[in-house]
């Protein structure tokens, strides 16, 4: 067996070490945050450190592109969907490459079909466990567990999510904060948008009071971060908190639940659990295609976000719920709130009188989620 010299062995070490991760969070589009991104990697280089630009995504904007200039560049490579010629990442060259930090903007983008992952905080995760260290960017409404509250907020659907373990996992959250008036100005001016775009932008996301319900998200979203970051000492001696979420098939409840609860179990810096359980009314060839194929998009939400998921066929829905309680040593049981004729359906099944009297003597909280 050939002998590790000391300088081999270092670089072994390194190459197992996970990269580090920071983020550069916005309210909205044209905050700053790429280009504070490339500030970033100008100071790392005068400062020695082989930095990359892997990705960047400019929008034309003249002080973003002029920032662009002298700093060490991984080209993009070209993937062909539907007769065009699409620019994408190319992560095969920045994992060849290695560099020690690399810039990777657009957290929240989809990829293009034919690379290797769906998306591109996939292919961060990937730099990450190569050791590669990365600063990215992303706005607040792409955040997963946001996503209902987003739609509410701004009246659009947004497509492209991030799961909020990113953010768990992050050694650095830095929010780009500007004035609601600073950022309509920099609108105004053409800084942001091409001119044709600016009035439309004004009547839709860019509404005043839609922006200032996005910086209160972000600010309270890196606030939260910091907090955890502060008192993560203090908590390590605290009691660890394990979520429960029990959802069934009504799709829009569970999304709900699932969301929910990963807010809670994120601010907590805690495990959960989703849990489906099955009974013989629900069975595969009993329940609509569209109730499965809803159920299983859960799964994958909930799995996404973080948790852990799991079925179980059982006819006693509290029964089952109990003895897994029991099994994991569950804190705190997470439901929807009942509607008025599940209820009465539950009721007559004492399900609620069963649950509430079990929990209580097991010393579990219970939190109704609506």
């Amino acid at each position: 067996m050939a002998a590790t010299s000391g300088n081999q062995f270092l670089e072994l070490l390194q190459k197992s070490k996970r990269g580090r991760l920071k983020i550069y969070l916005g309210m909205s589009a044209g905050v700053g945050k790429t280009y504070r991104m490339l500030q970033e990697a100008h100071s790392l280089l005068q400062h020695h450190i082989d930095v990359q630009i892997a990705y960047v995504e400019t929008h034309n904007r003249a002080e973003t592109v002029a920032l662009t200039a002298n700093l060490p560049l991984i080209p993009r490579k070209k993937l062909f969907h539907k007769g065009k010629a699409l620019d994408e990442l190319d992560l095969n060259a920045v994992l060849i490459r290695h560099p020690e930090v690399v810039v990777v903007d657009e957290l929240a983008h989809t990829n293009v079909p034919g690379s290797k992952n769906e998306k591109r905080w996939q292919d961060v995760v990937d730099l990450l466990d190569a050791g590669i260290s990365v600063i990215t960017a992303v706005n607040i409404q792409h955040l997963e567990s946001l996503n209902s509250i987003m739609q509410q907020i701004s009246g659009v659907s947004i497509g492209e999510k991030i799961p909020d373990q990113l953010f768990t996992i992050a050694d650095e959250i830095v929010n780009i904060d500007l004035s609601v008036d600073e950022l309509i100005d920099r609108l105004k001016a053409g800084k942001i948008y091409h001119a044709d775009k600016i009035p439309q932008a004004l009547e839709n996301f860019f509404k005043k009071e839609i922006i200032i319900q996005l910086r209160e998200q972000a600010l309270t979203t890196v606030a939260n971060y910091l907090d955890h970051k502060i008192n993560q000492n203090k908590l390590s001696n605290v009691k660890q908190e394990l979520f429960l979420a029990c959802i069934s098939s009504n799709h829009q409840t569970a999304q709900m639940i699932i969301r929910k609860t990963s807010r809670l179990a994120n601010y907590y810096r805690s495990t959960w659990i989703v849990l489906y359980v099955q009974t013989e009314n629900e069975h595969a060839n009993k329940i609509r295609l569209d109730k499965q194929r809803h159920l299983i998009n859960n799964f994958k939400l909930a799995t996404e976000l973080g948790a852990e998921v799991m079925k179980i066929k059982h006819n006693d829905i509290a029964a089952a719920i109990l003895t897994l309680m029991d099994e994991r040593n569950i804190t705190t049981l997470c439901i929807g709130q009942p509607h008025l004729h599940w209820l009465k359906m539950l009721i007559g099944h004492q399900f609620i009188n069963k649950l509430l009297k079990n929990i209580a003597n097991r010393g579990i909280d219970l939190v109704i989620l609506s």
